[in-house]
């Protein structure tokens, strides 16, 4: 079996490296394509993921078509070459248009409702989109659900374990109480006219003041006087450390879901929730969303108030969560492995087959 990977996203680099490992020990090839975005380039590296990097960074709205162009194109000629039976990716606008053009099948991951460009460019070109059953849209007959969320794909505990190493590597003791807090760009598509936090200094003194060392981690530059909380690890290491925290704090969904599916509470301090924000918080307790005017306060209130909780309380959450949801990367290569092997027998679109 040919499998071809697109990555346009660190996220997509953890979602997709137990599924390609699970897949090449099986003999199978599978040949990943990068948009060099961030880190996410890094983390292929720091994974030991042999890549090929087929576009660059995109710097505005404007040029990113250009470099979507760009990518698009380079990854065609790669499948004619390879001839793949599946191509997959997370929101594979890429990975779907090419498929098309190849006759060979895709296989769409996603979890963001409000991103629409990605959607509505595509959706309509991919075989079988896959979502978690919290995913508020319905997609249509292309859509299958299964009981998880991305990030159960690389931290669910058959699949990771936190090292406490990191805490030495970022200058904390192993007793020591700290919130690592997460300030977003604001620069992605999905992002225009949203804001998480109205002032970041305050939430930094608000922790101190309850005597939580503050580790910042920023996109793009911090604010000047917060310079001095940022610390430095690797890529690979972010999740040693959310595993460890006392409580996370983050403009972006994903590293609160990261922290949520850890066992370490979350506040989500974003105008936009998402089914499985909601669904963390609802069913779990594990995160706390918070927009409107006074998402900056009621976000502040919830984080000290988890700092004082008993670490039970979390870790009985997660178990629950643990108990209801699925190893992610399973069901990916079972995903890969059926669609590839509908191609082989020449039949269409089996999305109706590959529910969980």
């Amino acid at each position: 079996m040919r499998v071809m990977v697109t990555i346009q996203h660190p996220g997509h680099v953890h979602f997709f490296r137990n599924p390609i490992a699970e897949l090449e020990a099986q003999g199978h090839d599978v040949h990943v394509f990068a948009r060099e975005s961030g880190v996410a380039v890094r983390l292929l590296e720091a994974y030991d993921i042999d890549h090929e990097v087929l576009a660059g960074e995109s710097g505005s709205l404007v040029s990113l078509a250009a470099v979507q162009a760009t990518y698009e194109l380079r990854l065609l000629r790669r499948a004619h070459r390879i001839d793949p039976d599946v191509i997959t990716a997370i929101g594979g606008v890429a990975a779907a248009h090419v498929a098309s053009m190849v006759r060979t099948k895709s296989l769409v991951f996603y979890d963001t409702e409000h991103a629409t460009l990605i959607t509505k460019l595509g959706y309509p070109f991919a075989d079988v989109i896959a979502t978690p059953a919290c995913y508020r849209d319905d997609i249509g007959p292309k859509q299958v659900t299964y009981p998880g969320y991305h990030e159960l794909a690389y931290l669910h505990p058959e699949r990771f374990d936190p090292d406490p190493t990191v805490l030495k590597e970022v200058g904390l003791a192993p007793e020591e109480s700290f919130a690592v807090v997460r300030l977003s760009s604001w620069d992605a598509s999905h992002d225009v006219g949203h804001g998480g936090f109205d002032d970041p200094r305050e939430v930094v003194d608000r922790l101190e003041d309850a005597g939580v060392r503050v580790l910042l981690t920023a996109e793009g530059e911090p604010p000047a006087d917060l310079e001095s909380y940022q610390f430095e690890t690797s890529p690979d290491r972010m999740h040693d450390l959310l595993a460890y925290a006392d409580v996370v704090l983050s403009e972006g969904a994903t590293t609160a879901a990261e922290a949520a599916v850890l066992g370490t509470p979350a506040v989500y301090v974003n105008p936009l929730s998402l089914g499985y924000t909601t669904e963390l918080e609802e069913e779990y307790g594990l995160l706390f969303e918070y927009n409107g005017d006074t998402r900056h306060a009621r976000g502040l209130e919830q984080a000290v108030s988890a700092v004082e909780e008993s670490d039970d309380t979390w870790e009985r959450r997660r178990e629950r969560l643990l108990a209801d949801r699925i190893d992610v990367t399973d069901y990916v290569v079972r995903q890969i492995e059926t669609l590839a092997q509908a191609r082989t027998a020449g039949q269409s679109t089996p999305a109706a087959n590959m529910g969980y």
